[in-house]
């Protein structure tokens, strides 16, 4: 059975998006958190609103 994309409940700074696509991925979850202040950055800021809706939508 393929993994579910969840918040992490062990590994979040914030709301746990992040370190939840982290463990979905298998990938570091500090590398998801660099590729989204890359993105952040360079999208002005519309990727906070993303996070934010993530952050709603995402199951715990």
């Amino acid at each position: 059975m393929p993994a579910k994309l969840r918040k992490s409940r062990t590994d979040k700074m914030i709301a746990g998006v992040c370190g939840g696509f982290g463990e979905y991925l298998g990938w570091d979850p500090t590398i998801i958190r660099i590729i989204f202040l890359i993105l952040m950055f360079s999208s002005f800021g519309a990727m906070v609103l993303i996070y934010f809706i993530l952050a709603l939508i995402m199951p715990e």
